[in-house]
């Protein structure tokens, strides 16, 4: 049998929480290991906790959840952060990502969403909350298939492999173990194959991953 994913909640709606606790517990894979109801206690409950997937809103008192969020991911590089809010806005979306979030799952979607995002992000996927993923793409599409009809020609396998591999939220050190090569080998393919797609950042390789149907293969 296999370890279940341990989870932390981190919400200041104690009717929202509620919610989520019966989420978690009503799923045989998952163990619910701390709850918090503010940014400071979230931040102290994850670190004595250690869960495999941290489920944070971004609008919680004391520390908000993007603060949080980013000084975790640099604290716990393999937790993944999973973002819960009320927020729809595409900036909240950039946001969370920028910080190291790997999913992003609106509340009024929670009951439909949360189990398969926490899944996703859960084996290193990423996860963006289908009410808000087509708009948030939408108006790079267009362009993303033009630089892959273009400079994505020119991409190797293995370059295309590896960014496909980073944009589902997979860090080096997986990479190079799944394709059994070096770390500065994956970079070295990563940084090739973004400058051909003129990629700058993980957010625009995550945009371009949308296009290409990607996201959708996790």
């Amino acid at each position: 049998m296999s370890a279940k994913t341990r989870i932390v909640l981190a919400d200041d709606h104690p009717i929202v929480l509620s919610g989520l606790r019966n989420l978690i517990q009503s799923e045989e894979d998952f163990d619910l290991v701390g709850e918090a109801s503010d940014g400071i206690a979230a931040s102290r409950v994850i670190r004595e906790a250690r869960p495999d997937v941290a489920v944070i809103d971004i609008s919680m008192p004391g520390l908000n959840g993007i603060v949080l969020t980013r000084r975790l991911v640099e604290e716990m590089p393999l937790m993944r952060v999973l973002v819960l809010t009320l927020h729809e806005d595409r900036a909240f979306v950039t946001q969370a990502m920028q910080a190291g979030a790997r999913g992003y799952v609106l509340k009024r979607s929670a009951a439909e969403c949360l189990v398969q995002a926490i899944r996703a992000v859960a084996i290193g996927g990423l996860y963006v909350d289908p009410a808000i993923a087509d708009r948030m793409f939408a108006g790079q599409k267009h362009a993303d298939r033009q630089k892959s009809s273009g400079f994505g020609l020119d991409l190797t396998e293995r370059e295309a492999e590896v960014l496909k591999l980073v944009a589902l939220g997979f860090t080096n050190k997986e990479i190079a173990r799944q394709l059994d090569v070096g770390v500065k080998s994956i970079e070295t393919y990563k940084a090739r194959g973004a400058a051909k797609l003129g990629l700058k950042t993980r957010v625009e390789l995550v945009r371009y991953a949308s296009a290409q149907g990607w996201l959708a293969e996790v």
